[in-house]
Parts: C-alpha cells; sequence; structure tokens
C-alpha cells in the first residue's frame, strides 16, 4: 500500500509555506462559511465543519476568526456571505490537465480572474468535461511523522474505515480513500489516538504529465498566479517531476 507522490509533497509542503504567509485564511475561512451554511453551525453534528475547522486551527487561523466564520456561515451573524462553488478545466503548459476548483460570491469576477491566470501564464481554459474525467474524487488525510507514528500503524487503524492507499511524503504521510469514507478515516484515526493534519476530499489525477525542469517552472507559476485569486479554494494538476527537477524549478 506504500508509495510516493512528488507532486503530493511538493503542494504539502507548499501549503504551509502559504500558511505562514496568510495566503490561505481567507480560503479556510470560506470554508468553514460554507460548511456551517450547508451542514449547521455544531462541529459535533457536522463532519464538513469540523474538519474545516481543524484544518484552520493546523493553519493557525485564530479561534476567533473562526467562531465569526461559524456564526455568519450558520446565520447567527446577519453579515454572512453567499458563497457558490465553481469549478474551471483548463490546461496548462505541455498538456498538463488543470481542475480550478472557485469558491465565490460573484461569479463573473470568478472568471475573469481565472481566464486571466491561465492566459497570462500559457495556459487556456477548456469545455466543461474536457478534463475532469482525467480525475477521481478521493478523501485525503494527511498525518505527520511527529511522534513515530508509522506506516504500519496507520494502516491498522484505517483499513477498515476504508484506507485504499498510504502514501510516504517525507515529512508526512498521506492516506488515501473513497471521498465519501474520508471522515470515517479521521475518526479511526482519533480513536486510535493519531493526530492528523487535515482530512478532506480532494481531486486525484488517474495520469500524470511527467515535465522536465521548464515545464515544472511554468506549471508551479501557473498555479501561484490562480491560486492569487481569492476566489480560488484549490488547483489541481495531473503533472509529476522527479525530485531534483521540483527543487530545480523552485530554485
Amino acid at each position: 500500500m506504500s508509495g510516493h507522490s512528488k507532486w503530493a509533497t511538493t503542494k504539502h509542503k507548499k501549503a504551509a509555506i502559504d500558511a505562514k504567509r496568510g495566503k490561505l485564511f481567507a480560503k479556510l475561512i470560506k470554508n468553514i462559511e460554507v460548511a456551517a451554511r450547508v451542514g449547521g453551525g455544531d462541529p459535533a453534528g457536522n463532519p464538513t465543519l469540523f474538519d474545516a475547522i481543524q484544518k484552520a486551527k493546523k493553519s493557525s487561523v485564530p479561534n476567533d476568526n473562526i467562531d465569526r466564520a461559524v456564526k455568519r456561515g450558520s446565520g447567527e451573524d446577519a453579515d454572512g456571505v453567499n458563497y457558490e462553488t465553481i469549478m474551471y478545466e483548463g490546461y496548462g503548459p505541455n498538456g498538463v490537465a488543470i481542475l480550478i476548483e472557485c469558491l465565490t460570491d460573484n461569479r463573473n469576477r470568478a472568471a475573469t480572474e481565472v481566464r486571466i491566470g491561465l492566459t497570462r501564464n500559457g495556459g487556456t481554459l477548456a469545455d466543461p468535461g474536457s478534463v475532469s474525467y482525467l480525475f477521481s474524487r478521493k478523501g485525503q488525510v494527511i498525518v505527520s511523522k511527529e511522534g513515530d507514528v508509522t506506516e504500519d500503524a496507520l494502516m491498522e487503524a484505517t483499513l477498515e474505515a476504508g484506507a485504499e492507499e498510504i502514501n510516504d511524503l517525507g515529512d508526512v504521510f498521506e492516506i488515501i480513500s473513497e471521498a465519501t469514507d474520508f471522515v470515517a478515516v479521521r475518526s479511526a484515526l482519533q480513536e486510535a489516538g493519531i493526530d492528523y493534519d487535515s482530512a478532506e476530499a480532494t481531486f486525484m489525477p488517474s495520469m500524470k504529465v511527467e515535465l522536465e525542469v521548464e515545464g515544472a517552472k511554468k506549471m508551479l507559476k501557473l498555479i501561484d498566479a490562480l491560486e492569487d485569486s481569492d476566489d480560488v479554494q484549490n488547483v489541481y494538476a495531473n503533472f509529476d517531476a522527479s525530485d531534483e527537477v521540483l527543487e530545480a524549478a523552485q530554485a
């Protein structure tokens, strides 16, 4: 059940850097608001909200910000904003397939910013359905290796809960499941006394495009440009590159 996804490693490290810059705060707060609006403001009865709060706390979002977001989303605070989720599809350099997940209160602004981010960085928008078939919705739980957590311990704790694959990403383990099972996997870890960094549904590619240094540089620049938009919550791409290539591309 062990594997290694180089881009997953890079994405995890990149998220940690973005969190330190405060870049993720607004996006994490939006997730909390939407989760509270859809499933109510009680994390005990709303697993999506529970995980959104957990992820925000792991990224050092202040508790006051989290509490206000829950109140806005659940309707306790009249200042709440109505967000909608929109998925855009596109292609990057070297034919890399891209899914761009937006959470926005202004559809026109989101579409414009996504289009500009793509076209200014060697990408193009694609028709709906032309890219999404290359991705599958999966559950992803990230567990830190701190505390001497082992792959065998994770397997034992989560296999019956629906874990399909455990990947060693260097500083962390990645547990993959069906999208409908990640809450059960997270709960199984909690019952086993194992802490986790994040638990969420994500999109994973069924095939990958291997990139060399120049191609990886262009893709990382494109992803950065897209993620600079406050409306863009997540960017998924079907590229990979060797550790050496990624290190050179990020230099």
